[in-house]
């Protein structure tokens, strides 16, 4: 069994299984004051086919007493000795009895007569003819006969019932072939307006294929829907569950019949507030899209505002769009459906303060221009490349492809380093500190460093890179390099490799990088000579300036 039948039996199952609600058919065709009249009135029925109503008053409820006397019917119907026709009525001083051989079935009063229009004797004469037709009726459908026929009449209708399934799935696959054909799809144009494709084909042979699908699936529950009704409608003990069956689904498509003719003029409405509202949302998109791929400019307006400019316009438009449709919406006027809106305003008031926070602190900080997909930044502590911006996270992924979420509000109260803005224009300065001691010459230091840096892929030989001594500290000096990139995203693996060629400089020419601890004075001072200054690979003088680039 395909699934679209497992979830038909399903839905039929809960529908059987749908609890007896007790509510009384209401006539529609009688006086307001009848119908109040009927207000306190139940049902009582036989097999699920009403006889008639009943009052109720508030010690002896309607419901009660029409069960009760449903109840002395099926007992007088199930009693052999009792005829139709010895179903009479009695007279008495206050009432009028219907009694089936000794037992009284019911007793018709003053009060039950008054909203039919006639006296209670009339009344009960009528309400013997229903219980003995009841009677006869009950009867005759519980013979082996009838009850054979329900059984053949059940198997003629499953049959009927597989044999349309057949049909149905031969004729709904072949309409399916049909749609997905590739001439179809020829034939089928795209709707547009000028150059600007509203509906594409594929989304148009997409649409034919779902209404395909949903008029199968609907065909195949309504014929499901008749033959269990059927089923349950050729025996008495089952008849009841065929009356509500039908309710089920009749009760509803009537009272929503008589609300859309109601509602039709707010309908119409609304549908053509939808159709402005569709249209200029799709007008708005063509304009910002202008703006993000450089067709239309304005002076002051950077391309990368256009997409979230789109997104707080639309929210404006539709905010509008609600408060113009709210006073034509079907039961907006309602105590339910007002009480709903004032739970969920609270419900969102209480809730969304973090989240408002984050949605201005993600428009201020594309206002701003801090950062833009693709850049590599650092927030915080956290160091990436921005892969997605949205309005209450920033996405980054880190070197070791880790995604980090971050949210707009903290992005809005740290700061954020922006390694790529500059990094094309001026070349992004990367930087790193050794401590040598004070017996190495420092012109060496100078141009071992810089042969290091010479070394390393990913650094720009213009502008050249340079060497700062920051600091003469009480035992060692420390050496900064700097040097340009542009290529901010490979700062990790750029870093490493200047960190091998400075090891690799500084061994080969046996200078130890190391910072001495201080123990005590030595005897001769640790200087170094002039003879030693301009030590390989330093170059001596008139080769080479030795001031900073």
């Amino acid at each position: 069994m395909t699934r679209g039948y497992l979830l038909i039996v399903l839905i039929v199952a809960g529908v059987l299984a749908y609890p007896r609600s007790g509510c009384p058919e209401q006539p529609q065709d009688r006086p307001a004051s009848v119908q109040e009249s009927l207000f306190h009135t139940f049902p009582v029925s036989i097999d699920g086919i009403v006889l008639f109503h009943v009052r109720g008053v508030e010690a002896y409820p309607a419901d009660e007493r029409a069960k009760r006397i449903g109840s002395l019917i099926e007992k007088a119907a199930q009693d052999q000795s009792v005829r139709p026709d010895d179903i009479t009525a009695v007279e008495s001083d206050l009432s009028t009895d219907i009694v089936a051989g000794n037992r009284v079935i019911m007793s018709v009063v003053d009060a039950d007569a008054l909203p039919e229009g006639v006296d209670r004797q009339l009344l009960a004469k009528i309400h013997v003819g229903k219980i003995g037709e009841a009677v006869e009726r009950y009867r005759q459908e519980r013979t082996l006969r009838e009850i054979y026929l329900g059984i053949l009449w059940s198997v003629i209708a499953m049959l009927v019932l597989l044999v349309s399934l057949l049909l149905i799935r031969t004729l709904f696959r072949r309409l399916q072939e049909k749609v997905d054909a590739a001439q179809l799809a020829d034939r089928i144009a795209s709707i547009k307006i000028q150059s600007f494709v509203i509906v594409n084909t594929e989304q148009i042979k997409a649409l034919l294929t779902g209404a395909v699908r949903a008029a199968r699936f609907l065909t195949i529950l309504l014929l499901f829907y008749v033959a269990v009704n059927l089923v349950l409608g050729f025996f008495p003990w089952t008849r009841p569950f065929s009356n509500e069956l039908r309710d089920f689904l009749l009760a509803p498509l009537a009272a929503m019949g008589r609300g859309i003719l109601h509602h039709v003029p707010n309908l119409i409405f609304l549908a053509a507030l939808v159709f402005v509202a569709n249209y200029l949302f799709k007008l708005m998109r063509l304009f910002f899209e202008g703006l993000e791929n450089g067709a239309i400019t304005f002076s002051g307006f950077y391309p990368e505002w256009a997409r979230p400019t789109f997104k707080i316009a639309s929210a404006l438009l539709f905010a509008f769009m609600v408060v113009v449709a709210f006073p034509y919406i079907p039961g907006s006027s309602s105590p339910a459906f007002q009480g709903i809106s004032i739970f969920l305003g609270v419900i969102l008031s209480l809730g969304s303060s973090s989240i408002i926070s984050n949605i201005l602190a993600g428009l201020t900080m594309t206002y701003r221009r801090a950062f833009k997909v693709g850049d590599r930044v650092m927030i915080g502590d956290f160091r990436g490349e921005v892969t997605e911006m949205r309005l209450l996270v920033t996405h980054l992924r880190s070197s070791k492809n880790e995604e980090i979420v971050v949210p707009n509000s903290m992005i809005y109260n740290s700061h954020v380093i922006n390694y790529s803005t500059l990094a094309k224009q001026r070349g992004l300065v990367l930087h790193t500190a050794v401590t040598i001691g004070y017996n190495i010459p420092w012109r060496q230091v100078h141009a071992l460093l810089l042969q290091a840096a010479g070394r390393t892929p990913g650094l720009l030989p213009a502008p050249p890179p340079f060497v700062r001594q920051t600091a003469l500290d009480e035992v060692y000096v420390r050496y900064e390099l700097n040097a340009y990139t542009d290529s901010p995203h490979g700062m990790t693996r750029i870093y490493s490799d200047l960190h091998q060629n400075i090891q690799d400089a500084f061994n080969a020419y046996g200078v130890q990088i190391m910072t001495p601890r201080y123990a005590f004075d030595r005897e001769p001072p640790a200087v170094v000579p002039p003879e030693r200054w301009h030590e390989p690979p330093a170059e001596p003088p008139g080769e080479k300036n030795e001031g900073m680039p």
